[in-house]
């Protein structure tokens, strides 16, 4: 025996139980993109350029896009904040040890 979806149809009708929950879902699982240009010129001559890029997907989604920028930010992610402290004592180790060498 199957169960009903919990989701709606695309083009079902506007009673038919879709909630902002399950739309959520929807997004989160499949992932959106939204992306734009803004560009502002004067007598034919560019001023400014901004592209805009927006991605909504779920952790697991954008993992497997590719997207995991979020694990490499220190200010994210305290995995990073960590390797980036690791990194910096291990330099600092060494210039210790290279000023103590031409010291002796």
């Amino acid at each position: 025996m199957t169960t009903p979806s919990r989701l709606p149809g695309p083009y079902g009708p506007p009673d038919s139980g879709a909630n902002l929950a399950d739309i959520l879902e929807r997004v989160l699982d499949k992932g959106i993109v939204i992306a734009g240009d803004i560009r502002i010129n004067l007598l034919d001559i560019e001023l400014l350029t901004i592209k805009l890029r927006l991605v909504v997907a779920s952790v697991e989604r954008a993992k497997e896009m590719g997207i995991d920028w979020w694990e490499d930010d220190p200010s994210l992610s305290s995995g990073a904040r960590r390797r980036e402290l690791a990194e910096e004592n291990e330099r600092l180790r060494q210039r210790v040890a290279a000023l103590e060498a031409d010291s002796a």
